[in-house]
């Protein structure tokens, strides 16, 4: 065993003199070491929870004859650090979460670990973190947040931002705004749409490292903790079999994930951390292949903000196995690959049958032939730009318009509350990239006002930082280069008209290559001054199409 480095022997004897200060027996020693990485906090609602879903993770442990020891992973609360500074230490923290659970597993010697995750980046750290160790791993979510119900109506959080807009627009009262807040998120768990936390869930699952309805089964239903005391005894079979993170991770798992992700319409953020996990996992993920999957996957589900449904009900209809089972029935993935089950994905998802053809749509009737996310290219985006295409209404599928820009979100927010944004702009919010921001910021607050004040189907917002999975409509993030590095965005002005051609996955300006030749000649880069963690973080980072990952220094 991998941690009989830390028990085992005479030269080991100091060690073991420190686990009998923490309180473990000799004959827990003698078992295999399981690290169990809690993200538990009380400052995220998805988190909340998570003390128990640890308590019944080592049950699970112990039950099946291994020695659990819990260590913590930091989380930041996306949507208390949206629309302000400190959402520029959102994305960030992804790596410190990796990072730090790669120190506390190979400083101590575990034979295994079970990543306790719930919102946006504890689960792509995680993951980060588990292909990067190596070490048998499996997964198990906090699970997702009930659905609100306001005013007969079932309700999230992106309802909440858009109310906020709807205020400012006057179509709501300051006692409809108080309604929704008090009525919007009514349990604990990960915000109950088909957000960026909820999506990599699922995701996760997809991939094989987590068991059926790690994605789906709510936060507050007792099948939850049953999953949990689960997946403490299957990591006991992973430890004795050596089945391992990269042995499940593979490009054609990779693939899988990329296919349910375009099934089940997830956020845009997938697309910066599939690519982010895969290169800890040694494949290669680049974007072009997302639209290959895309041409050829069928979106099947339109849930929150695409749609009426929410978490509980994709759950109820089948959840995440039901999905991949409608999208076998067209050979669209992998099922011969080997999960954190100990089963092959046809045997994990052989009988899960979809319960609910509103919820889950049949292949032969999908929301539309195509998947759910798209990337575009053109002189505005000459590596790339993301899209959530199954949140975008028919009437801004192609969209032309000026462009109206700003160098940074509050600027936008203020523009658009003030009445200055009209039907058939474009809005542009640069500057707010990995390096730009630094630290690619969500931009759920002018997506919301958008939305809120009715221009949805009218306005387009363009951005190199990026969206939450809670935003809708015509909003293309990612765009890469960014503005910081001198990328077109950085060349845009005011009253530029923007082409937006999502079904033929184009984003440009219709400005000549001379007049871009003659801009990008003055063009200065914008100075920052930062100090700590985001200085370092912005020399490392690289373009949102490359997943923002860091940069070994001395590497290509």
């Amino acid at each position: 065993m991998r941690s009989d480095s830390v028990k085992c022997g005479t030269a080991q004897a100091p060690h073991r003199s420190l686990f009998n200060a923490l309180g473990f027996t000799k004959e827990e020693r003698q078992r295999p070491m399981i690290g169990i990485v809690s993200s538990f906090n009380e400052i995220v609602p998805g988190h909340m929870n998570l003390d128990k879903i640890t308590e019944a993770v080592k049950m699970g442990v112990a039950m099946a004859g291994g020695m659990p020891v819990v260590f913590p992973a930091i989380a930041v609360c996306d949507g208390i650090a949206m629309g302000h500074i400190g959402m520029k230490y959102s994305l960030v923290t992804r790596d410190l979460i990796a990072d730090s659970t790669e120190c506390m597993a190979m400083a101590h010697g575990f034979d295994g670990l079970v990543m306790i995750p719930n919102c946006d980046k504890n689960v792509p750290g995680l993951l980060m973190a588990a292909a990067r160790v190596n070490i048998p791993t499996i997964f198990v979510s906090g699970g997702p947040m009930l659905a609100g119900h306001v005013k007969g109506r079932k309700r999230s959080l992106s309802s909440m931002f858009e109310a906020v807009g709807e205020l400012a627009a006057g179509k709501i009262t300051e006692e409809d705004l108080e309604e929704f807040e008090e009525k919007v998120c009514p349990s604990c768990g990960s915000c109950s749409g088909m957000y960026t936390a909820n999506s990599m869930n699922c995701l996760t699952e997809a991939l094989g490292m987590g068991l059926k309805g790690n994605g789906t089964i709510p936060a507050v239903y007792s099948e939850r903790i049953r999953l949990a005391k689960h997946a403490g005894m299957k990591i006991m079979e992973l430890v004795e079999k050596n089945i391992r993170p990269r042995d499940i991770m593979t490009e054609k798992a990779f693939m899988n994930a990329l296919t349910v992700d375009m099934a089940l319409g997830c956020s845009t953020n997938s697309m910066l951390h599939l690519p982010a996990i895969a290169h800890e996992a040694g494949v290669e993920l680049n974007l072009d292949i997302a639209n290959e999957l895309s041409a050829k996957t069928p979106n099947l589900c339109h849930l929150a903000p695409a749609g009426p449904t929410y978490m509980e009900d994709l759950n109820e209809a089948g959840g995440v196995y039901a999905v991949m089972n409608e999208l076998c029935k067209k050979d669209l993935l992998y099922t011969d690959l080997i999960t954190v089950s100990g089963k092959t994905v046809a045997e994990n998802i052989k009988g899960c049958v979809n319960l609910d053809p509103e919820v889950i749509r049949p292949v032969e009737n999908p929301y539309s032939p195509t998947g759910g996310i798209a990337v575009l290219k053109g002189n505005l985006a000459p590596d790339s730009g993301v899209v959530k295409r199954s949140a975008v209404v028919p009437e801004m599928m192609v969209h032309e318009g000026p462009a109206r820009v700003f160098d940074c979100e509050e600027d936008a927010i203020a523009a658009i509350k003030g009445g200055k944004i009209v039907a058939g702009d474009v809005v542009v919010i640069r500057y707010e990239g990995p390096k730009g921001g630094p630290g690619m910021r969500e931009m759920l607050n002018p997506t919301s006002a958008i939305a809120g004040m009715g221009l949805g189907s009218s306005v387009a917002l363009i951005t190199d930082g990026r969206f939450s999975g809670a935003s809708r409509g015509a909003s293309i993030g990612h765009v890469s280069p960014e503005a910081a590095v001198g990328g077109p965005i950085a060349l845009v002005e005011e009253g530029d008209i923007i082409s937006i051609d999502i079904p033929n996955n184009k984003l440009e300006m219709k400005v000549s290559d001379e007049e871009l030749a003659a801009r990008r000649a003055k063009w200065q880069p914008k100075e920052q001054h930062l100090t700590g963690y985001l200085a370092r973080y912005r020399e490392l980072v690289t373009s949102g199409n490359q997943g923002a990952i860091l940069k070994v220094p001395g590497k290509a």
